[in-house]
């Protein structure tokens, strides 16, 4: 199986930034770590042996990035609004520089934006805000609000709430979307959801599901038994649903 590392200095993130792409073919997938993860998690959970078929087969080509939580969303150190900016600029970072290469290496229509974790909601709200730019978005174990304070998860920004927390939180921005092109792209792009009924963000995941509904985007909504947020159920998801 084709296996490939690339590390460049980012401008916009003002350091080196490495991926691992697995696969020589097929749609690609945008793939996110969890808060603590690198770019090298998804091998090292097994996720990449759990879909070897599809990948030697030329089906899936997978892009796993790396991250910069810690210097954005989880920097308690720094200001809300600078993780953000942070945020962005990753955001950035990708758009610019990460999907071009994917475009040029593998002209493949189909993109999509995956991940595991706060993965998710990177993947998921990188997908709604450039819906153009996804055929599918499959999100596993995520959570879609950063303010939330559920359980031990305390809220990201520590109440800080301007312009740019309201459209980097898909449960904020989606209810008000009325553009047409945008929600055309939206109802144009495979959905899944996964959570696990015993993980404390639940109520989020079915709280994002109803908003597509109200805005008529279909998708799909998959509850797994108990909390279901590790790498063993991660396993099993993944050749379902990607």
């Amino acid at each position: 199986m084709n296996r490939e590392y690339h590390r460049w200095y980012s401008a916009r993130l003002g350091r080196d930034m490495e991926l691992l792409v697995f696969g020589h073919a097929g749609a690609k997938v945008l793939v996110f770590p969890t808060r603590d993860g690198r770019f090298y998690e998804y091998e090292n959970l097994r996720m990449v042996e759990a879909l070897r078929s599809k990948l030697q087969a030329g089906h899936l080509q997978l892009w796993c990035v790396d991250s910069v939580a810690w210097e954005g969303v989880y920097c308690w150190w720094c200001h809300p609004a600078d993780r953000l900016r942070r945020h962005l600029a990753f955001e950035d970072y990708l758009l610019h520089e990460v999907l071009p290469l994917m475009q040029q290496k593998n002209p493949h229509p189909c993109t999509i934006a995956h991940g595991l974790s706060l993965g998710a909601f990177l993947a998921a709200n990188m997908a709604f805000r450039h819906p153009h730019l996804f055929r599918k978005l499959a999100a596993f174990s995520g959570r879609y609000d950063l303010t939330l304070d559920v359980e031990h998860f305390r809220d990201l920004l520590d109440g800080w709430r301007d312009e740019q927390v309201y459209f980097n939180t898909p449960v904020h921005y989606l209810p008000n979307l009325g553009c047409p092109w945008r929600l055309g792209q939206l109802r144009q792009m495979d959905i899944v959801l996964v959570i696990g009924r015993d993980d404390p963000f639940l109520d989020n995941n079915r709280h994002l599901s109803q908003i597509l509904w109200d805005k008529g985007i279909w998708h799909a909504r998959h509850e797994w038994d108990g909390r279901a947020h590790s790498g063993y159920y991660w396993r099993r998801m993944a050749p379902l649903y990607l």
